[in-house]
């Protein structure tokens, strides 16, 4: 992901979600964090962001295009994202998730992550805050 690929990449996540990152945030995780991109035959399907802390990686987001939702490239995004960690010496990943996103949650529990806790009125909603499920996942280097 590169600076002038942040309009598409904002444009996507206002598409995939009620309360998206900003313009801003994207900036700023160019900064400091790895972000990805994916694509199918030349379009930008979807991206992911992961941050390090020493031995530890936490998918900070991720998402796919709605009209390719369904299709397993999340799944495929995930590994992709779950790789390059383990390949920057990460030995665990974190994660929060909404607690009503069941499609994520089943996605992340694929992949091999376990619920560990929660965050109590940790998302904005529409009307009030909804919980997150803090999910973790040990990473193995091929």
């Amino acid at each position: 992901m590169q600076p002038d690929d942040l309009a598409d990449v904002v444009a996507l996540e206002q598409k995939a979600f009620t309360h998206p990152w900003s313009l801003q945030l994207y900036i700023d995780a160019l900064q400091s964090y790895e972000c990805w991109m994916m694509f199918v035959d030349g379009q930008h399907v979807g991206h992911g962001v992961i941050s390090q802390v020493l031995d530890e990686a936490h998918l900070l987001n991720i998402a796919i295009a709605i009209e390719h939702q369904g299709q397993g490239l999340g799944l495929h995004l995930l590994e992709h994202l779950m790789q390059r960690a383990s390949e920057r010496g990460c030995v665990e990943c974190f994660l929060e998730v909404r607690a009503s996103n069941s499609p994520a949650y089943r996605l992340y529990e694929r992949y091999g992550f376990n619920e560990i806790g929660r965050r109590r009125n940790y998302y904005p909603t529409i009307d009030g805050h909804e919980d997150a499920l803090v999910m973790a996942c040990t990473l193995f280097a091929d």
